[in-house]
């Protein structure tokens, strides 16, 4: 697979009609979910193991779409297969008061991972340059400088988000981000489905309907988004989500790449060790049941 295609370049404008939704991959569904999907997944999960056993080096993987995109679903079968000491798992809903109280990226802090660990941002600190673009009364005077008009406070904001990401990376995180690409009519029959599958209406939020309105808008916010932040140290790669499978198949890949890079080893005892295992093995060999 071309990663290359799904890759935003640093500093590339960005417009979402150049992105396919819908991937004509050229292989059998059958053929992606029986054999090359889990092939791919126990790739991911050896590398997460050396790692995790490692502790020198993290990952924050990114996930930002529209409701109903495959967020959740993603989490659930792709990380749910690697070993849970080494995973960490942070959903950003509308701030709290406490939160409010805060910049912007404080409550974001909470969510990394330790070393040895994928931390995965289901939403982020990205939904600061998305919601309140999108809803601007969600911007409030006291969230940016007096001397500052409003409309400039995401050019500040993108940059500040570029900082913050190479922060991560100087001090040993990779940064990964993941936009799903899904198209309005793909949104529309899945939202159907949560309404008219009784076992899907809980996944249902009126919420999703009254934000589908501002489409446009939304789009537009994730272009600027994705035309500003997209860096040689944090890119983002951009789905084509209407596609589930295949979209998941892409995460597992440039996973895989991103570890392969990091090339994690297990760590090597000492001497020492290596003869304080030999004499458990001996006692525990020598045991009487």
């Amino acid at each position: 697979m071309d990663m290359k295609r799904y890759l935003v370049k640093s500093n590339q404008k960005v417009s979402l009609e150049d992105y396919s939704t819908k991937e004509d991959f050229n292989l059998k569904e059958e053929e992606l979910l029986d054999d090359i999907l889990p092939k791919s997944i126990d790739k991911l999960k050896e590398l997460h193991w050396r790692l995790h056993a490692e502790e020198k080096r993290g990952i924050v993987v990114v996930l930002q779409a529209m409701d109903a995109a495959g967020k959740d679903e993603a989490i659930s079968y792709i990380f749910s297969n690697l070993t849970a000491q080494g995973l960490k798992t942070a959903s950003f809903q509308k701030p709290s008061e406490t939160e409010l109280k805060h910049d912007y990226l404080w409550r974001i802090r909470e969510g990394l991972p330790a070393r040895g660990q994928v931390g995965i941002l289901n939403r982020s600190h990205y939904e600061e340059v998305i919601a309140p673009k999108v809803h601007e009364d969600k911007l409030k005077d006291e969230m940016y400088p007096d001397d500052m008009e409003k409309d400039e406070v995401w050019k500040m904001r993108y940059r500040q988000i570029n900082d913050f990401e190479q922060h991560l990376t100087e001090n040993g995180y990779k940064v990964i981000k993941f936009f799903f690409n899904m198209s309005k009519e793909e949104q529309r029959q899945r939202l159907l489905e949560r309404l008219k599958n009784p076992e899907k209406n809980w996944e249902f939020s009126y919420n999703d309907i009254k934000e589908r309105r501002h489409w446009d808008e939304y789009q537009e916010a994730f272009e600027a988004m994705l035309s500003h932040t997209s860096t040689d140290f944090a890119p983002w790669y951009v789905l084509p989500a209407d596609d589930e499978w295949y979209s998941r198949y892409i995460i597992t890949e440039v996973m895989v790449n991103c570890l392969k890079e990091i090339d994690p080893q297990f760590p090597e005892l000492s001497d020492e060790d290596k003869e304080k295992m030999k004499e458990a093995i001996e006692e525990l060999e020598n045991e009487k049941n």
